[in-house]
Parts: C-alpha cells; sequence; structure tokens
C-alpha cells in the first residue's frame, strides 16, 4: 500500500514563525490587517490540528503517512504527471 503523502511539520512552522514573528509585526499599527493576520495564523494552527487528527485516523487504519518536503517526489510525478511529453532517458553513452 503506498503511503499517504502528507506535508512535513516543518512547512507549518515556518509559516507560522513568519507571520507570529514578521508579519503581526509589521502589521502592528493597521487594526484590519492585524486582525486578519491573527486570523490566518488560527487558521494554520486548525491546518496543522486537523492534519494530526488526520494522521491518527491513518494510524488507527494501518495505513502508512509520507511526510513530504516539495512536491518534487520523483515517484510522484512519473506515475502521477500530466506531460504531454513525459521525461525521456538519457541515452547511454558507450565506450
Amino acid at each position: 500500500m503506498e503511503p499517504i503523502p502528507l506535508p512535513s511539520y516543518i512547512h507549518y512552522e515556518l509559516l507560522l514563525q513568519l507571520l507570529e514573528r514578521q508579519t503581526a509585526f509589521a502589521a502592528n499599527q493597521q487594526p484590519a490587517v492585524r486582525e486578519q493576520v491573527h486570523q490566518l495564523i488560527a487558521t494554520l494552527r486548525k491546518a496543522l490540528s486537523q492534519q494530526k487528527h488526520l494522521e491518527q485516523t491513518c494510524n488507527r487504519a494501518n495505513l502508512p503517512v509520507e511526510y513530504r518536503w516539495s512536491l518534487n517526489s520523483v515517484n510522484f510525478e512519473q506515475e502521477h504527471s500530466t506531460d504531454v511529453f513525459p521525461p525521456t532517458k538519457k541515452p547511454e553513452v558507450s565506450s
């Protein structure tokens, strides 16, 4: 069974740190912007919590989970590519 791909926690952490440390600080003097930033932070925290619930569900169902750092997974791209012209293999050079 193929593992279920999920974002690595670092993606959430990076976004949350950026929003909390820099964006919120920069938007502090603008109440409407500050409120939207706080809503975005809360939404990201909820998304992370929902992902953890999904992981628990997968664990109970004995479904493997694989954390992804990017979309550049070779196997996934080759199997699920929508490219009209799939990547070609480089010709082998004979000596």
